[in-house]
């Protein structure tokens, strides 16, 4: 994909048109309940119809992309895992054994696995999507984790992606990730592209000591002196501070975005995706739902960059994509609300006394 191509599927990204807004709420009144007395859950119905452009939208087919790739800044000791991990967790996912997969399940979704940068051969195992950029991304701290042409090849695999799931009649998608070393990335992105303190918005990933968080916050501060990535320039911050499977979830946003398909983002690293996509195109943010408030405190500031409320907050920081299970879940429900709940006229229950519940 050329940076002209690129820039198509941006223009392809239009504002919501308030008019479904409006007839989706008129519909929502109407149904057999006080107005406004499922919350959220109408919220994020109305938005799914203006998304789509049906008044009768489905979320029946459901699918999770979970992006994994390992990265360069891992060899620094910030992480409390090596990147073998990496591969070995894509192995579980596979096998269908890994929080995601159990989550996924509970919910009726499909999760794919995407490789876009695993150190690993996986020597063309079954049921795994074989996207490799790279077996890594470089150190960023000691230069730009990727090339510009990297970079966009990237987002053009989650582009690609979100195509396929349009081809197979996806109607709603999620997006989780897998990659030792990846708050780390994420960290500077959310630095860059919020101006936050990194102090504020770095946590400690998979669990490390107080001494290596120190040093982790040292890293970033260095890769960003280093790489001086613009903030104007999202492609080239993806490029200098980023990960492959931050970007294939950016592609996916933007790819799902251009062909109306709403997207379920899980936590941080997700997170960091979408800022990317939202820096590329600010209008990505009203086709997205943020499922969950990570216990990465980088999340927040991600959240908020995004004007987005998360759906839940249950403490989770495990990635994968198990956050925008959960979260799909909802927002079926809520589409479930929308289509099958009788309305006024098709039962024997009165507007007064409605009205009356009301008060």
């Amino acid at each position: 994909m050329t940076e002209k191509e690129l820039k198509k599927i941006l223009d392809q990204i239009k504002p919501l048109d308030r008019v479904f807004f409006e007839k989706a709420q008129a519909h929502l009144d109407n149904l057999t309940k006080p107005k406004g007395s499922l919350g959220r859950l109408e919220e994020i119905a109305a938005r799914v119809v203006a998304i789509t452009e049906k008044l009768r939208p489905q979320a029946a087919r459901k699918r999770i992309y979970v992006f994994a790739g390992d990265h360069g800044v891992e060899e620094e000791g910030i992480s409390c895992f090596p990147r073998e991990v990496t591969a070995q967790m894509v192995f579980n996912f596979l096998r269908g054994g890994a929080g995601i997969n159990v989550l996924a399940r509970q919910v009726g979704a499909e999760v794919l696995v995407v490789d876009v940068g695993v150190d690993h051969d996986f020597q063309g195992i079954s049921g795994l999507f074989d996207r490799k950029i790279a077996r890594g991304t470089r150190n960023l701290a000691r230069g730009p984790a990727m090339s510009r042409k990297q970079a966009i090849q990237s987002l053009a695999v989650g582009i690609e992606l979100a195509r396929e799931a349009h081809r197979d009649g996806v109607n709603l998608l999620g997006c989780g990730d897998m990659g030792i070393a990846n708050t780390t990335p994420s960290s500077a992105i959310t630095a860059v592209m919020t101006g936050e303190s990194l102090e504020k918005i770095t946590g400690k990933g998979t669990g490390i000591d107080p001494e290596r968080w120190r040093k982790k916050v040292r890293i970033i501060r260095q890769a960003i002196r280093k790489n001086r990535p613009n903030r104007n320039d999202p492609v080239d911050v993806l490029a200098k501070v980023g990960g492959f499977e931050i970007g294939g979830i950016a592609g996916l946003i933007l790819g799902a975005a251009s062909l109306r398909i709403p997207v379920v983002i899980d936590g941080f690293i997700s997170g960091a995706g979408a800022l990317i996509a939202a820096g590329l195109s600010p209008r990505v943010g009203e086709y997205i739902f943020a499922s969950h408030q990570s216990v990465e405190p980088g999340h927040r500031a991600i959240l908020k960059a995004l004007r987005q409320k998360p759906i839940l907050e249950l403490d989770l920081r495990l990635g994968e994509g198990t956050g925008a299970a959960l979260g799909i879940g909802i927002v079926e429900a809520a589409v479930r609300v929308l289509n099958e709940m009788a309305a006024f006229g098709e039962v024997s229950v009165s507007r007064e006394v409605n009205q009356s519940i009301e008060k």
